[in-house]
């Protein structure tokens, strides 16, 4: 095969090493030879809890048919964006775990979930010895919230070979069963604990008010942990004095492209989704969007589902970190690059990686829409009056006074 032809797998202009649908193929493949019974020892980075049928729940555990440290890198979505892992590899790591699962409700113990919390504390992978009712089907399933799933089979038995590796910060937030759980996330986030092994906590009950601990979906967990973490950083964004400037930063990750618009202004943040047309560039191409003002919001973002909180997330941490408060207004375009949905993380990374740019700076708000206009037809053969003349946020900023811009 070569790279100017179309993928036979995916439909893609590339060579099958880089086709996402190859990959996980071939990574489930090796995995069944792996896997000479149902029987196997491996390192685990991650739990997983189902939302089906809630209250009554899958309690998976992730693991590859391998031993060793290395195994972090299979569940390691800031890692990834750092280094700018593409598709085919991330889920070549995926496709490679077993996801070993037992049936539990979400308020019971059992000698499974106390291992799904040792791996969910753990600062390192967990090596076990895993017994399943029978080897695993292959699963080709992917989802756009979550990192791709490999095969899965229910867990006959399973038994802890190594000792984990527990921050004591995290065992301290474990341990008092009187600290909210949204206060042990943001503490935790604030000490270096990222948001990936956040929700993992969250998500195998290992934090909250001892009675109130139960088990939440790790989709549930992933959105609440963004959730909570940004707004907690968003409140030390409102004290900060005002940007002076105009400005729009923009870089992006696995054909998802951030233009984030910042105003001198008091915080309002909204986001805008456009999967752009893949063949047709001056095609119609479908936007969804929300918003918050000052006060923020009560409901869930349901146009724009976790994304929403992923990319408050990434730019208010960028405003934290610049000691300044501001408007926000994120247009996330989605392209063809994008060919296989991995989860929320990439919108995370995606942002992150467009907030970490220089940003273009512009003398009124004027100067930087009509910036804003010309990148975007230049970049994507996209209006971008599509989408702004429709802005709740632009509607209600005001004209910013002398005293917005000054330092007192």
């Amino acid at each position: 095969m070569t790279a100017n032809r179309p993928c036979l797998h995916c439909k893609g202009a590339h060579g099958e090493n880089d086709c996402p649908l190859y990959q996980k193929a071939l990574s489930l493949y090796r995995v069944q030879n792996a896997l000479g019974s149902s029987s196997f020892a491996g390192s685990s980075p991650a739990p997983f809890i189902g939302r089906f049928g809630y209250p009554h729940v899958n309690v998976g555990l992730l693991a590859p048919p391998e031993l060793g440290e290395h195994v972090a890198g299979y569940d390691h979505p800031r890692g990834w964006g750092a280094r700018n892992a593409q598709i085919p590899e991330v889920v070549g790591f995926r496709s490679s775990m077993v996801n070993s699962r037992t049936k539990l409700d979400v308020k019971n113990r059992s000698n499974v979930l106390d291992l799904a919390q040792e791996i969910a504390l753990a600062s390192k992978p967990v090596d076990l010895d895993i017994e399943l009712l029978k080897r695993p089907t292959i699963n080709m399933q992917l989802d756009g919230t979550m990192a791709p799933m490999g095969p899965s089979a229910e867990l006959k038995s399973v038994a802890l070979t190594s000792n984990p590796s527990i921050h004591t910060r995290v065992e301290r937030v474990f341990g008092d069963t009187d600290l909210k759980a949204a206060e042990g996330l943001t503490s935790l986030y604030e000490h270096g604990i990222d948001e990936n092994h956040l929700s993992k906590m969250l998500s195998t009950a290992t934090m909250g008010i001892g009675k109130n601990r139960r088990l939440v979906p790790t989709r549930w967990a992933i959105t609440a942990t963004d959730d909570t973490i940004g707004k907690n950083i968003i409140q030390d964004v409102k004290e900060c004095s005002l940007r002076h400037d105009y400005a729009y930063y923009f870089d992006g990750y696995m054909g998802n492209y951030y233009l984030v618009l910042v105003f001198p202004e008091i915080w309002s943040y909204e986001l805008f989704e456009t999967y752009l047309p893949s063949q047709k560039p001056d095609g119609e191409a479908n936007y969804s969007t929300d918003h918050e003002m000052f006060a923020g919001r009560k409901e869930y973002a349901h146009n724009t589902a976790g994304g929403y909180y992923t990319a408050r997330l990434a730019v208010s941490e960028r405003l934290r970190k610049l000691k300044r408060q501001a408007s926000a207004l994120v247009l996330r375009f989605v392209t063809s690059e994008y060919t296989v949905p991995l989860g929320v993380w990439v919108t995370r990374e995606a942002c992150r990686k467009s907030m970490a740019s220089e940003p273009r700076s512009f003398g009124s708000k004027e100067e930087l829409l009509r910036g804003v206009r010309a990148f975007v037809r230049q970049r994507f053969s996209f209006d971008a009056d599509r989408l702004l003349r429709v802005s709740t946020l632009l509607r209600e900023q005001r004209q910013p006074t002398l005293r917005d811009f000054s330092n007192t």
